[in-house]
């Protein structure tokens, strides 16, 4: 057995320690001052810039990817200071993914619609905007597809956010008289509900957030809603994630009106419209077999021009630019009356934990 090696003197220790973060700070300013040097565009910004997929030590990547995510936007803020468009209320699940992608160091938008996030970016209001596009148990949000049609705005990056839900109050569970969310985080969380909290009475609002909000002004109350809510508002969480369901993710969009650098692994999303003919759907796809592309999603939609007229919303693996993309997409042309392409951004592989 290999003897352990003798532990420092705790001195010694705390001026190791110290030396690094001061090394840790100074690599931090010599970011800053090499993109300050840089004349980085807005576009360069919106992809968060790729770290390995693992890094011998001890701190797990979730912690590495915080650390990352923060020394970005500190640091990115002195060139460009950055403003966000996102669906409010302020401490939202959109707020929350707009925090994880861009950091705080950023000024946050809250707006009260998506229809409004993307006219802030059209408008050049804000750099950028986030807006849900699809949870895993609900399904897609029809309200952003549609925005893509006639809006003026290039996707940017995806950000894929765990949904929590939490029972948050200022009094003892037993107290609990009244339960406020939004109609589906009651949905998310009914089993949960009825086991522990049988006789409260659930009031529907418009958001987990202004439900947060009612919890802190009505007494015996609470509100089902996520982590930020708490901070922001002050509540104690009394119970953890007592949605129905663990494997609950929203996947959002961040929007601007560039497309961004490309990275190691890409996804584009575009939308198009197929000729009235028999096979017309088979020959606009097929070009994407033959090129062995990997077609993620495809959402039809209603094009509002024409009575049983469609629009296809598709996603791939891959960028628009690479020859085998470029190939299928001349051919898509053929078999369409309308091609958009929406943008080719930084691929999001979701861990298979939150903390991995």
């Amino acid at each position: 057995m290999t003897p352990r090696a003798p532990r420092a003197p705790r001195a010694v220790l705390l001026r190791r320690i110290a030396a690094l973060d001061k090394q840790i700070l100074e690599l931090a300013n010599a970011r800053a001052q090499l993109l300050q040097s840089s004349g980085a565009a807005p576009a360069d910004l919106a992809a968060v810039a790729e770290l390995p997929p693992r890094l011998p030590g001890p701190l797990p990547p979730a912690a590495l990817r915080a650390i990352h995510r923060e020394l970005r936007s500190a640091t990115e803020a002195l060139i460009l200071p950055l403003r966000i468009a996102y669906m409010g209320p302020p401490s939202s699940f959109t707020h929350q993914a707009a925090i994880n992608h861009f950091g705080h160091a950023c000024e946050f938008i809250a707006k009260d619609s998506i229809a409004d996030v993307f006219r802030a970016v059209a408008k050049a209001e804000t750099q950028f905007g986030v807006a849900p596009v699809e949870n895993s148990n609900e399904g897609v949000v029809t309200h952003t597809l549609d925005m893509f049609i006639d809006a003026d705005v290039q996707i940017c990056a995806e950000v894929l956010l765990d949904i929590h839900h939490h029972l948050l109050s200022r009094v003892p569970l037993g107290q609990i008289r009244t339960v406020y969310s939004h109609p589906m985080g009651f949905a998310q969380c009914r089993r949960w509900l009825a086991t522990h909290l049988p006789r409260a009475r659930l009031a529907d609002v418009y958001s987990t957030a202004y439900a947060a909000e009612c919890a802190t002004r009505q007494p015996h109350s609470a509100a089902v809603a996520g982590q930020l809510a708490a901070q922001m508002f002050g509540l104690a969480i009394r119970a953890r994630c007592i949605e129905d369901y663990t494997n609950n993710v929203t996947r959002f969009l961040v929007i601007g009106t560039a497309m961004p650098p490309r990275t190691r692994a890409s996804k584009t999303s575009l939308l198009f419209s197929i000729k009235d003919r028999p096979g017309a759907l088979y020959h606009a796809l097929k070009p994407f077999k033959d090129a062995g592309i990997n077609l993620t999603k495809i959402e039809s939609r209603p094009s509002k021009q024409k009575a049983w007229e469609y629009i296809f919303y598709v996603d791939f693996d891959g960028h628009a630019e690479d020859p085998a993309a470029a190939r299928a997409l001349a051919r898509l042309a053929h078999h369409c009356n309308f091609v958009k392409l929406l943008g080719s951004y930084p691929l999001t592989i979701r861990p298979a934990h939150p903390s991995a």
